[in-house]
């Protein structure tokens, strides 16, 4: 079971260094999409604390 996923996880960087290295432009926007539901995601974590405090 270990060593599958160990494939797994290598099968999943070299899909992402391909990614990156073919389309290096599409995988910019992915990562600011990315960042950009983190941070409202934590916006709104950070909202409801607050609310729960008031």
């Amino acid at each position: 079971m270990a060593k599958a996923k160990t494939i797994i996880i290598y099968m999943l960087v070299v899909f992402v260094l391909y990614t990156i290295i073919t389309d290096p432009r599409r995988s910019a926007e992915l990562v600011g999409v990315g960042f950009e539901g983190v941070s409202t995601a934590a916006r709104s974590v950070g909202e409801f604390m607050s609310e729960l405090v008031k």
